[in-house]
This record gives structure tokens, sequence and C-alpha cells, in this order.
């Protein structure tokens, strides 16, 4: 009896050394190694966007940027978040989502209006000019991507603020656009905003 249980000690501590090795070494291993293939390397980082060496966002990532001075704000916005304590501003990533109310629901509907009037100040437009996506929270909260007509009415403010002339801010938001033909256009907010940093502070 007591060699029975040496022998199924001793396989049972071969077993879990063989799957220490093969699970908690060799699997990880190959797993990094397939994320550092070429083409691979952005996504398995989560494709940050990196300015001087310094990690400053995602391109799959939008989070609301927040200005040191709300009269003096240079930077492009994303949709709004279900997630946000108010009707604009970042949410909180790490509780993404939509906030699953109906079209007819009455908070959603007052959380709209609410959105298109404080769009339309900060962008000094009538409020039928904010577009959909301006005021419509995506079903993930951080979608990076608008409209390229929530960028086009937000180009004058960027301008104003940043010193840069309107048009030099159009041909940024058009070299940060991507789709066409079978897909809808979208802006990369982050990708956008890091590029006006750069040709503002050049």
């Amino acid at each position: 009896m007591n060699n029975t249980l040496l022998r199924q000690t001793l396989a049972g501590l071969r077993l879990l050394l063989v799957a220490t090795v093969v699970l908690g070494v060799a699997y990880p291993l190959a797993v990094w190694g397939v994320s550092r293939l070429p083409g691979l390397v952005a996504n398995a980082e989560g494709s940050q966007v990196v300015v001087d060496g310094k990690a400053v966002g995602s391109s799959l990532i939008g989070i609301d940027p927040v200005p040191a001075d709300p009269a003096r704000d240079p930077y492009f916005h994303t949709r709004p978040s279900a997630s946000a304590p108010g009707p604009l501003g970042p949410g909180d990533p790490s509780v993404t989502g939509g906030s699953n109310r109906s079209g007819s629901n009455p908070d959603l509907l007052a959380a709209v209006r609410q959105r298109r009037d404080a769009i339309a100040a900060r962008e000094r437009v009538a409020p039928a000019q904010v577009p959909p996506d301006a005021v419509t929270a995506s079903a993930s909260g951080v979608d990076p991507q608008i409209s390229p007509a929530y960028a086009e009415i937000q180009v004058p403010r960027v301008a104003r603020v940043t010193g840069l002339g309107e048009a030099e801010v159009r041909r940024l938001v058009a070299e940060n656009t991507s789709g066409g033909l079978l897909t809808d256009r979208a802006v990369d907010v982050t990708d956008l905003n890091v590029a006006v940093r750069r040709a503002a502070h050049r």
C-alpha cells in the first residue's frame, strides 16, 4: 500500500511539474512571442498613442479630454459617455457601456437636449447644427471616433484657441479620417488631438 501511495504521489508531482512548465511558462511565452510578430505589436499593447516616448492614450479607446481652462479649450471632443457624471465630460472607462435606455425614454431625451445645448454653446453654433453622434453615447461609452460633421463644428474653436489656421486644422482632421465607400467616414479623436498639439507647438 505504501508503494502504491508513493507511486501515486510521484505521478501527481510529475504531472504538477509538467503542467507548471507547459501552462505556466511555455504557453505564456508562446502567447507573448506571437504578440511580438510584426503587425500585432500595437494591438497586443493596446494600440498606444506615444508622444515623446510617453503613452498618452489609445487609438482604440476614446476618453473625452478635460481642458485646464474650459474657456480656452484646445481639444476635439469624443462622443458623450453614459458613465459620465454629467451630460458631457469623460466617463469612467472601468464601467463602460451604454445607458440601455430606449429612444423614447424621457431621461434620455432630456440628456440629449442638455448635451445639444451645451455643445452648441461651446462651439458657438445653432443647436440644429449639432450632429447626432455629438449628443448620443456609443454602446461602449469609449468610442474613439466621431463623425466628420462633429469634427467640423469643432474646427473654429480649436483653431482659435491653438492659433492654427482653420485650413490647417481641417487638413489635420482629413489626415485623421478613415473609412469611405463601404464604411462610414470617422475621425479618430486621440490621434487628431496629438496631431493638433504637435502642429501648435512646432
